[in-house]
């Protein structure tokens, strides 16, 4: 059962809730909500889409809270022979999802400052577990059979949570070098957290077999049975000793039978015991070797099988240096570029309990967020319509997302495109919409019931309800509809909404 839980251990990679990379969130406004191209914008949001436009704010001070409602569902369907279940089912809920912006702009200068979940976000409740549980467990009644021990059913309990957060405090200094050209520098102070449970226990099959305690073919706790079965062994092989003392360690079960030092009773049993592993031409030192095999085996059975808990969290702090450039050619046209350097990461894990010792309590392990590449465009044909793109490039291959590396878990970057239009219908109301496509580079090796990553076309539609010249109300629901992913007998599929509300407020 170890191996279920070395599949948690990918719960260290803190995966985007929602859009962006591999685990990059770039949901960040109820604006990007209702029109998801926000890379050129020139509104305080831009404090993450688009710092160095800032610089081309109103003079004064300039606030931005809004709040996402995140739902997402992730349905694994198994086609793994023997499975009791086929369709596993995982809520990701994220209620709480803010993101908070300031900007202070005076002449040519705009400070700024921006809080948000950069990165994961939400909790993973699977309430029957995984495959990759299930599947552990689901092949003891064949292996059982095979061996010669008549087994049809298994039953278990088992459950996994995992929640993952990644926290970003954006600072910036933006600077209009004139009216056309703005810059900024800046940087991301990344706090990272996971936290993940997980159990499998009452693990039970119903063998065929007079130490089955329950009754031939009714249900037992599987650690119980195959402890039964180690201690018949070591009886098994204890009762052999005699025998290789006196000297018989060199002979068959049928000689020592004719020698007397055996009984037939005694030398069937010894010979039923290995079931199909015995050979007539098996010496006594051979066969009590087999046992003690045996008894090793069946120990590690049952402790395989034995109830495993596993509650742990881990925490890592990073810094991303962020640059940008706005060049606005003229009241219609405006182009922006951001670049996000790596942030290096390193996990520190806080276990309290690890039946299986996959999670050493103190050990480090790298979890950074790649650098990223953002440009954007944003255009005003007529004074009632404005459209935006967008194109944001994920250096994946770059970052370190395992002890292991990211060799043979990446094979191409990930990248998102987008296109939004917003129009005012009145001079209150704004009405907008918006599309992205998320590719996603993650090889075959990545992709399991747990860290799977999948790309998606998202729709985003809502508006604006403008207040007065200094407060506004943004609202939006966007819709994301991923790429199914077959791997082996697995098919993943995910599907989530995020609906927002957001306020703004200048002075």
């Amino acid at each position: 059962m170890k191996k279920l839980f070395c599949l948690m251990s990918v719960v260290l990679i803190s995966v985007s809730l929602f859009a962006g990379g591999i685990v990059t969130n770039t949901n960040q406004s109820a604006s990007y909500i209702r029109m998801p191209a926000r890379y050129a914008t020139l509104e305080v949001d831009g404090v993450y889409y688009n710092p160095a436009g800032l610089a081309f704010l109103e003079d004064g001070i300039h606030f931005s809270f809004s709040n996402q409602y995140i739902a997402q569902t992730r349905n694994i369907e198994s086609t793994f022979a023997g499975l009791n279940i086929d369709d596993f089912e995982g809520e990701v809920l994220a209620p709480i999802f803010p993101s908070f912006y300031a900007a202070y702009k005076k002449d040519k200068l705009a400070y700024s400052l921006g809080i948000n979940p950069i990165g994961g976000g939400g909790s993973a409740n699977f309430e029957e577990g995984l495959p990759s549980f299930e599947k552990q467990v689901a092949i003891l009644p064949a292996s059982l059979t095979a061996s010669g021990i008549a087994t049809s059913e298994y039953s278990m309990n088992s459950a996994f949570d995992g929640t993952s957060l990644n926290w970003g405090i954006q600072l910036n200094l933006s600077y209009a070098l004139n009216e056309m050209v703005g810059l900024s520098l800046g940087c991301r102070f990344v706090l990272a957290n996971n936290n993940y449970e997980g159990y499998l226990k009452d693990v039970m099959i119903n063998p065929m077999h007079p130490l089955n305690t329950n009754g031939m073919g009714e249900m037992v706790s599987a650690p119980l049975f195959f402890g039964n079965l180690a201690t018949a062994a070591t009886g098994a092989a204890a009762s052999i000793q005699p025998i290789i003392d006196g000297g018989g360690g060199d002979f068959t079960l049928d000689q020592l039978v004719g020698g007397g030092m055996l009984t037939q009773e005694q030398a069937d049993q010894l010979s039923g015991g290995l079931g199909g592993a015995y050979d007539p031409n098996m010496t006594a030192s051979i066969i009590q070797g087999a046992y003690n095999q045996n008894a090793f085996t069946m120990d590690s059975y049952a402790d395989a099988t034995s109830d495993k808990e596993l509650k742990a969290s881990q925490s890592g702090t990073g810094i991303s240096p962020i640059v940008g450039v706005n060049i606005k050619l003229n009241e219609k046209l405006n182009i922006a570029l951001k670049y996000e350097y790596k942030a290096e990461i390193t996990m520190e894990n806080d276990t309290t309990i690890d039946d299986v010792g996959m999670f050493p309590d103190g050990e480090e392990n790298p979890n950074d967020m790649p650098s990223m590449l953002a440009v954007g465009v944003g255009y005003n044909p007529i004074q009632k319509l404005y459209i935006g793109t967008g194109f944001k490039y994920y250096f994946d291959k770059a970052a370190e997302y395992s002890e292991e590396g990211n060799d043979d878990l990446i094979d191409d970057d990930s990248w998102e495109a987008s296109i939004g239009a917003e129009y005012m219908i009145t001079e209150k109301i704004l009405a907008s919409l918006g599309y992205t496509q998320t590719k996603i580079g993650v090889s075959d090796l990545y992709q399991s019931d747990i860290t799977h990553s999948l790309s998606s076309n998202s729709v985003g539609i809502g508006g604006r309800y403008i207040l007065n010249d200094k407060m506004m109300i943004d609202f939006g629901v966007i819709n994301a509809m991923y790429d199914d992913y077959d791997k082996d007998t697995e098919t993943f599929k995910r599907k989530s909404i995020a609906i927002a509300l957001g306020f703004g407020y200048k002075l």
